[in-house]
């Protein structure tokens, strides 16, 4: 398992938010680029950005900022945030996105999803986001009536190689990972897991470490770096991970 640290865009600038609330938001920095390069040098492998704006409007909305951040790290990063059409996929990948990160097409057009992953292979994860087990989509504004397990199975049998699964009600509150929610989504599917949402402290880290489950490949970590409640050293030390290793999550 990996630490993988987190940029949200929003207005050009690196933010968090509270459980996705457009309206309940931290800026942290003024530049991404410059963000992205401190967790790279602090020994990220690899980096997850969000564009909040793009989730909300349903199309990119930083697609000029991505770019300037994949130019600038010699890691590769993943990309979710309002890619509902497969051009907005593919001008991503062509962008220098390692992989992007469907949400709301995933549940909404089921064969739009598998011809991307027949074409594009592991480039093509899916984010699962879940309040209460179901699945919330459009930015974490609506639910869905459809469980956060049922979805990991349908895109699993697809042949998607990677699951970023999120319990929204954790996310941006430093309360800690649903570390069961995880376990289980790991136990229903055959596919990478990477756990993210409330990781806030080195014992989040160090439980899911403890899972001791093959399937879970990575930890998405924001709000507690930004905050300084845990450092990049101690969650690389925590996962045994080498801060001089640049492998992908695959």
């Amino acid at each position: 398992m990996i630490i993988i640290p987190a940029i949200d865009l929003k207005g050009g600038r690196c933010v968090r938010l509270k459980q996705g609330r457009a309206e309940d938001e931290t800026v942290y920095a003024d530049d991404p680029v410059a963000m992205a390069k401190r967790w790279e040098d602090a020994g990220g492998a690899y980096l997850h950005l969000v564009d909040l704006d793009g989730a909300f409007e349903g199309q990119p909305m930083h697609a000029e900022v991505v770019t300037a951040i994949a130019d600038a790290l010699s890691i590769p990063v993943e990309l979710g945030g309002g890619l509902r059409t497969d051009a907005h996929v593919r001008a991503m990948l062509e962008a220098g996105v390692d992989r992007v990160i469907l949400g709301t097409r995933a549940l909404e057009d089921p064969a739009a999803l598998q011809a991307l992953v027949d074409e594009f292979g592991r480039r093509i994860a899916v984010g699962i986001d879940a309040r209460d087990g179901f699945v919330q989509v459009k930015g974490w504004v609506e639910t869905s009536t459809v469980q956060a397990v049922t979805l990991a199975q349908q895109v699993d049998a697809m042949g998607v190689d990677t699951i970023i699964y999120t319990d929204t009600s954790t996310d941006g509150m430093m309360r800690g990972h649903n570390v069961a929610g995880t376990l289980a989504m790991c136990e229903a599917v055959s596919c990478h897991v990477v756990a993210s949402g409330g990781v806030s402290s080195l014992a989040d880290v160090e439980a899911l470490c403890a899972l001791q489950q093959p399937r879970l490949s990575g930890a998405i970590v924001g709000k507690a770096l930004y905050e300084g409640t845990v450092t990049m050293a101690q969650l690389l030390a925590a996962t045994g991970e080498r801060p001089s290793e640049t492998a992908v999550v695959q």
